[in-house]
């Protein structure tokens, strides 16, 4: 008895997988759609960073002027107009605007001699051990001291005049700059070093072009600190050796006008302190962020 065979045929091996056809799907019309709007102008306006911030300046002048008016007593608050008219009378005398220029000459010597200091101890920081330990030494011994304790000695070491002056304000931005450059530097990534060492980099080139531009976001808050930290004992040390010498700045201006009762003229000399800082916010550090870290996308 023979068993039944199966017939069941072999499906040809395919050598290609199977192609799907194409298929074409129309799509419905779109239909009406509006076209794209401009924004509202108010809309526009706000967007404008440099009208949000006059908008705040005006804000806090109202406010001032409403609480020196419901104070009442212009010796100790005058009101936001009395401070304009003083201002601008300081300006038109040419008093303030020679003040300003005094202050702002001592301001930028000490300034430029401390962030060349500071370059100086972060590149030995950076290339040698020796150098590192110099840095952290030396900040933990003279970051803690307020520029004001040092006036003393620099009277005693330069004498009266612009030395002392620029000796303590390369204090007071030295400390600052460098431990921001120096964290920066050591927040650069070791792939980009690699990258460095690769093409050649060494020493003093190495600093400036890879480790600066790679920590040039905490370069430039070191800087915004230690330009607050110049202005603050600029002024703080004028009025010692502004009234002692006889030929101070802006903290000689305050701090002659404060003897003789003129507050007005006194807030005068506050204002052109905030006038010049906000200008070299706007106009020189947010220009510099603007053409560097943020066109490169380090920071928004």
């Amino acid at each position: 008895m023979s068993l039944p065979t199966s017939s069941v045929s072999a499906a040809p091996f395919a050598l290609h997988p199977p192609v799907r056809p194409e298929v074409l799907h129309t799509l419905p019309p779109l239909g009406r759609v509006a076209p794209a709007q401009p924004l509202p102008l108010g809309r526009r306006l706000w967007q404008q960073g440099a009208l949000r911030k006059a908008l705040i300046l005006a804000v806090l002048a109202l406010l001032w002027e409403g609480v020196a008016r419901w104070q009442d007593n212009d010796l100790l608050l005058p009101t936001f107009l009395q401070t304009a008219q003083a201002f601008a009378q300081g300006v038109a005398s040419g008093e303030l605007l020679h003040k300003t220029a005094l202050s702002l000459a001592v301001l930028l010597k000490g300034y430029l001699a401390g962030i060349a200091c500071a370059f100086v101890l972060t590149t030995l920081a950076v290339s040698t051990q020796l150098g590192r330990d110099l840095l952290s030494t030396l900040t933990a011994m003279f970051n803690p001291l307020p520029a004001i304790a040092l006036l003393p000695l620099a009277l005693l070491w330069f004498g009266l005049g612009q030395g002392s002056l620029v000796f303590v304000l390369v204090h007071s931005v030295l400390w600052p700059l460098a431990l921001n450059t120096y964290a920066g530097f050591q927040g650069v990534p070791d792939t980009l070093r690699m990258a460095g060492r690769n093409y050649g980099l060494k020493g003093l080139r190495y600093v400036l072009q890879l480790l600066v531009p790679a920590a040039l976001p905490s370069i430039l808050s070191g800087l915004k600190i230690g330009w607050a930290f110049a202005w603050r004992t600029l002024i703080a040390a004028e009025l010692v050796f502004g009234a002692s010498s006889g030929q101070g700045g802006l903290g000689w201006y305050i701090f002659q006008n404060r003897n003789e009762l003129y507050t007005d003229k006194v807030f005068a000399g506050l204002a052109m302190v905030i006038a010049i800082g906000l200008a070299v916010e706007n106009l020189g550090f947010h220009t510099l962020e603007r053409l560097t870290v943020r066109r490169w996308g380090v920071q928004r």
